[in-house]
């Protein structure tokens, strides 16, 4: 924890403040603050912060609007915070490449599980973080997409496709799990890492995400299939 890199944008200094503290005290030293776009522009582009806590509504545009600008510099984990709680508020949150969302008003420790939790698997690479050593290689292959683990690479009828990483470590659950049901809670203990604090709008949205990139009609899915009251499965074979 003590190398991972993380940039607050927020402009309520009294959140970034609150955040900042409690942070600390969890062990991570590196921590750096923007209150608007143009100074998180700044800040990404010194600082190459592994994690992004990015506020929405900012005095000189949206938190949506540059995030893509922000993934540029590295490939952070980004974390945006918002008042904003309806359900096209947090799809949106995920179309433009967030990887969780969390609404305000909200409890410092929260965020600062769902950093450790991120941290504890080792997801992030570059910018000094400690990353978990490489395993053997390790390759999935479904005959309409191939997911190798070790290249943290999706192949999807031959062509490479890019994946976001919390896309992929779900993905890679389902590959190493097939034909297992696992209910949204369990889904997101398991890949998220934490208890309790997840919505069934991130794991619904992240399921979708995999399906637009390995069904040919991600709305008629023959892999990542529902199973009715239950939840999701992968199936080897894709259904008649």
């Amino acid at each position: 924890m003590e190398n991972t890199k993380i940039l607050i944008v927020d402009d309520e200094q009294a959140i970034v403040k609150m955040v900042q503290m409690v942070l600390r005290k969890e062990g991570f030293h590196h921590i750096y603050t923007a209150a608007n776009c143009a100074e998180a522009l700044h800040e990404m582009e010194r600082h190459r912060a592994d994690i992004l806590l990015l506020d929405v509504m900012l005095p000189d545009g949206s938190g949506f609007e540059i995030c893509s600008t922000l993934r540029t510099f590295g490939n952070p984990h980004v974390i945006f915070l918002t008042a904003k709680a309806s359900d096209l508020d947090v799809l949106t949150g995920f179309a433009v490449g967030g990887d969780d969302y969390v609404t305000k008003p909200f409890n410092p420790l929260e965020i600062a599980a769902r950093i450790k939790a991120r941290v504890r698997r080792g997801l992030f690479e570059g910018s000094g973080m400690m990353v978990q050593d490489q395993p053997a290689k390790r390759v999935w292959d479904f005959g309409r997409f191939v997911l190798d683990e070790t290249a943290g690479e999706l192949l999807v009828s031959g062509e490479s496709v890019s994946c976001p990483a919390q896309v992929f470590q779900l993905l890679l659950h389902f590959c190493k799990h097939p034909g297992v049901v696992f209910s949204k809670s369990q889904l997101y203990e398991m890949v998220w890492g934490i208890d309790g604090l997840g919505e069934d709008s991130t794991v619904m949205v992240h399921i979708r995400r995999i399906r637009e990139r390995i069904e040919e009609n991600p709305s008629d899915p023959q892999y990542l299939v529902t199973v009715r009251g239950l939840g999701y499965k992968l199936v080897k074979e894709k259904r008649r």
